[in-house]
């Protein structure tokens, strides 16, 4: 797709643009705010798209251990997009299923120490988007498809996801069992979607497709830190420590147009090792990409310049309508406003830049229009606990942010 394309589609739409991801196509519909379903009704609709017909059943109350106003926000979470089998449900794509997103619930259900949630989840996950040839798993679940996995590749992101939450899992409900899958998830994501460019290693976003003769193609919004490093205390290996220090020389070498922001794909040259906006691929700061700030936030980087960047685009203060996404060539801008996923990214990224207003609220989850807004959000409340709050790491941090 040529940036002209890309630029004409853009132009053309106000509300929904189509974005390639991992090597694939990906509408993403920015839908306006649906109606909330009582638990009891989970599985009967959500929105315009229907859940797989299963015998409607209502969730388990959640265990205290987020703060109140965070559980709250997981169970309007659980009852618009998970499925009574365990199933996270892409409501602005189809109704399909992503590792991803299987990996955020179950990180989201450790957090908030909703166990039977978890074992769901994790139960439906391993059932039905298990490689047979190592621990990894399929990227998507079609359900309109006869074959609901057509495509066997798999997604670092959603891997890194789940391996992490298994870990998390594994320590606060004492399961051995989830640790080991854990870490040979870990040990896979190593062996199939890691390569070497001079003396610098790079994450592959999926084992196949990215790696070209003279090129790779990588997508810096797969660089989980906070996953990462959570696999390398589990079981060190010097490759963990190798992909973080050279993942973070890529946020801030991977920086691009007036915005001097991360990019959704980049590439890195295999002779001269230099990385430039990836060829054939959409050259923006969008729905990808959004997740850089998110996981330095998360792993307490608040120096970072890819951070502060995206935080300058941003400009969160009170009031204040940020962009959808910006074209890193012609410096445009998205004609709409951002969703509320991104806007609870950028006020994350504020509070860790230390340039919040004080009493600035997360976005509600009830007003998500999609599973990928509501996603965000959740992800967002989950680093500003873990990463900005929790370590202090900024002079009154923790009450930069009314706790919704």
């Amino acid at each position: 797709m040529s940036r002209n394309s890309v630029n004409a589609t853009i132009g053309d739409l106000t509300s929904t643009v189509s974005v390639r991801r991992r090597g694939f196509m990906r509408a993403a519909l920015l839908l306006g705010a649906a109606a909330l379903l009582p638990a009891a009704y989970v599985g009967q609709s959500l929105g315009s798209t229907s859940l797989p017909k299963a015998r409607a059943m209502r969730m388990p109350p959640v265990s205290t251990s987020a703060s109140p106003a965070d559980q709250a926000a997981w169970l309007i979470y659980r009852t618009r997009f998970m499925a009574p089998e365990g199933r996270v449900v892409d409501t602005g794509n189809g109704g399909v299923s992503h590792s991803e997103g299987q990996g955020y619930a179950m990180l989201f259900a450790t957090w908030t120490n909703d166990r039977p949630s978890f074992e769901r989840l994790w139960n439906w996950t391993h059932a039905h988007l298990s490689r047979p040839s190592d621990s990894l798993h399929a990227w998507r679940w079609d359900p309109r498809r006869t074959v609901h996995v057509e495509d066997l590749n798999s997604a670092t992101d959603g891997d890194l996801m789940i391996a992490w939450a298994l870990l998390r899992g594994a320590e606060r409900w004492g399961v051995s069992e989830w640790r080991e899958r854990a870490l040979a998830i870990g040990r896979d994501i190593l062996a199939a979607s890691t390569r070497d460019v001079g003396d610098r290693a790079y994450l592959l976003p999926a084992p196949y497709g990215f790696d070209h003769d003279d090129r790779l193609v990588l997508n810096p919004s797969h660089y989980v830190f906070p996953a990462m490093r959570a696999l390398a205390a589990a079981r060190p290996d010097p490759r963990w420590a190798q992909l973080e220090r050279d993942g973070l020389w890529l946020m801030e070498n991977a920086r691009f147009g007036e915005f001097d922001l991360p990019a959704d794909y980049v590439q890195v040259d295999r002779v001269s090792g230099a990385v430039s906006l990836a060829r054939g691929w959409p050259e923006m700061f969008s729905w990808n990409a959004v997740r850089v700030p998110l996981h330095l936030a998360w792993a307490g980087e608040t120096d970072s310049e890819a951070l502060h960047a995206a935080v300058r685009f941003w400009k969160v203060e009170q009031g204040h309508n940020i962009s959808a996404w910006a074209d890193l060539r012609s410096s445009g801008r998205a004609p709409y406003s951002a969703n509320g996923g991104i806007v609870a990214v950028a006020t994350l990224g504020a509070a860790a830049a230390g340039v919040l207003p004080a009493g600035t609220a997360m976005p509600d989850l009830q007003t998500a229009g999609d599973y990928y807004a509501g996603s965000l959000m959740m992800l967002s409340r989950m680093a500003m606990q873990e990463g900005v709050v929790a370590s202090r790491s900024l002079p009154g941090a923790s009450a930069g942010i009314a706790r919704v």
